[in-house]
């Protein structure tokens, strides 16, 4: 039996795109900050909040990974 496929089906919109990349953008600037008021310095924090803020808009995001 073969081995299946796996689909090349967009898992992010474009409006989740626009988000990450104006959160970038900001942490670029300095004035991007996370919940608690602090300036965000990581790539990856920033990418969280772009992601969330997409999320919060209803914008094709896939669903947060739980902790474990």
């Amino acid at each position: 039996m073969a081995a299946k496929k796996k689909s090349s089906k967009r898992k992010y919109g474009k409006a989740a795109q626009r988000k990450v990349k104006s959160a970038m953008h900001e942490r670029k600037k300095g004035t991007l900050k996370s919940g608690s008021g602090r300036k965000v310095k990581s790539k990856k924090q920033a990418i969280a909040i772009g992601l969330s803020q997409a999320r919060k808009r209803g914008a094709k995001v896939p669903k947060k990974k739980s902790k474990k």
